[in-house]
């Protein structure tokens, strides 16, 4: 084989919309090693850019958009299973955060995932946790971002507690050093006010008994940088060096004239609100010292990704989890997934649908009747509260959000203002599998197994036509009735379905 033949191992890039810098990586998999290939990172301070209703400023919006054209360029031509993009506290908060996604993807070429705080703390642990694979003691991880602060306890590779609390270096800095004035009254409000938003969780961190305190982000890469430059620590960071770097703030009036070794020009707007996190972290804790790791949240966003890849999903374990917990009808489940994708194989080309919207459909059949943990009255009302707000390892709130609607609609009326607000594509993607769901669950109504009919489902736009035996419906005179029942609630949502013989 020639040099030009050489086919190299596939790459997989994760970009992390954070709320201070964008980051991406591209990895390259090599004998299940993941060697890094590219790093890109940009400073956007995204977090900083809101307004009195809690909207993106349209500067900010630009800073990001050019920002993610030029990351574009490195990932074009990778395929869409090998990339993920993750949005974090910024676009949880913001109101706009739909209008800025829809650009932020058209720009890329790529869907972002906006991940709630505690999921965005399983990933930084797990990217923490593939720097220190030799460490198998319990540790706690702090990561410090802009607009939020996460806090995991684990073992080795395994998260106990995750936390991810409302506090960032730039919203910190935004509150308290809003003109970049710095004063001894002003940081000790801010150590303060961290140490509040700290106090619900003290003793249980405490409780959990770690060994080990590792600290990871920009922000801690920058402070450890300027204690160690500064003669002030010799590795790592210090309860002490954390003292003395609050004098060396403190000895200027404004962030401008912050010259401290080792501090950048781009950090120094941010770092006064993130120091006084971490002081509050250390004081709140009773710390004497922290541990840098270069771990991070796309290092754990490329581990997950490898792993829905090669071995087992985190959120097929989370839905199997979730069943087994709640102790749910897993052979119901089990009937109504296999007739849905059954459906779902003879509806994708006329609908185009994915494999991935495949996936969350057989998702959707195992937890359908979550809701009735609650009560049986309502319970697809139920279910779609619980699947929305709950913490669900491995999912994105997009994807939470998308199940909650699947089994919100899978029975009773189809109500079109559930879908309110969705972009049109993602609307008619969704009223697609919720008729597919709702169809499988008509057909497993007697909740044992039998065999079903042989059916051939056909789609013309919104006209299906349903083709069954004769015979079979006869002889099973509740599904039929409940089939004509379907004709007319499907009425409401513009479908129109024919039954034939």
């Amino acid at each position: 084989m020639t040099e030009d033949q050489i086919v190299l191992p596939a790459e997989y890039a994760a970009v992390d919309l954070g709320s201070n810098s964008f980051h991406m990586v591209v990895s390259r998999l090599d004998d299940s090693n993941l060697i890094v290939v590219d790093r890109l990172r940009e400073m956007v301070r995204l977090g900083s850019g809101f307004d009195s209703q809690d909207r993106l400023s349209d500067a900010a919006c630009e800073r990001a958009i050019d920002c993610l054209g030029r990351f574009s360029e490195r990932l074009r031509g990778m395929s869409a299973d090998n990339v993920r993009v993750v949005g974090t506290n910024s676009l949880r908060r913001a109101r706009n955060s739909l209008e800025f996604i829809r650009r932020a993807e058209e720009s890329l070429g790529f869907p972002v995932d906006v991940v709630s705080g505690v999921e965005e703390a399983r990933l930084i642990y797990l990217g923490v946790s593939q720097t220190l694979q030799e460490d198998l003691g319990r540790r706690l991880v702090i990561d410090i971002g802009g607009g939020s602060t996460e806090m995991i306890v684990g073992d080795s590779s395994e998260p106990r507690y995750l936390e991810s609390l409302y506090m960032g270096c730039v919203t910190t800095s935004e509150a308290f050093f809003p003109d970049g004035k710095i004063s001894k009254p002003r940081m000790h409000k801010a150590i303060i006010a961290a140490s509040v938003e700290l106090e619900p969780h003290i003793e249980i961190f405490k409780n959990l008994k770690y060994e080990d305190v590792i600290a990871t982000s920009g922000t801690a890469l920058a402070i450890e940088e300027v204690v160690r430059e500064s003669g002030w620590s010799d590795g790592g960071i210090t309860h002490a060096s954390m003292e003395k770097l609050v004098d060396g703030i403190l000895d200027v009036d404004h962030v401008d004239n912050l010259k401290l070794a080792g501090l950048s020009d781009e950090r120094r707007q941010a770092l006064p609100g993130g120091v006084a996190i971490l002081m509050a972290i250390f004081v709140s804790l009773s710390i004497d010292k922290i541990r840098i790791s270069d771990g991070s949240l796309r290092g754990g966003v490329l581990a997950d990704l490898i792993k829905r890849r090669q071995s087992s999903d985190t959120r097929a374990e989370t839905v199997n989890d979730m069943v087994n917990r709640l102790r749910m009808d897993e052979a119901q489940a089990a009937r109504v997934g296999e007739t849905a994708l059954h459906i779902f194989s003879q509806l994708k080309k006329s609908w185009k649908l994915r494999p991935r919207d495949g996936q969350l459909l057989g998702w959707a059949a195992q937890l359908h009747e979550v809701g009735l943990m609650i009560a049986h009255s309502q319970y697809h009302k139920h279910g779609a509260y619980v699947l929305e707000n709950m913490e669900l390892a491995g999912f994105s709130r997009q994807e939470q959000r998308d199940l909650s609607i699947l089994v919100r609609l899978h029975r009773k009326k189809f109500q079109k203002d559930v879908l309110a607000g969705l972009e049109e594509d993602r609307s008619q993607i969704l009223s697609h599998l919720v008729f597919i769901l709702r169809l499988a669950v008509v057909f497993n109504r007697g909740r044992y197994q039998q065999d079903l009919p042989k059916m051939k489902v056909s789609a013309n736009g919104s006209d299906i036509t349903l083709k069954l035996d004769g015979q079979w419906l006869e002889d099973h005179s509740l599904t039929q009735a409940d089939l004509e029942e379907e004709q007319v609630l499907l009425k409401q949502s513009a479908f129109s379905l024919k039954i034939k013989s």
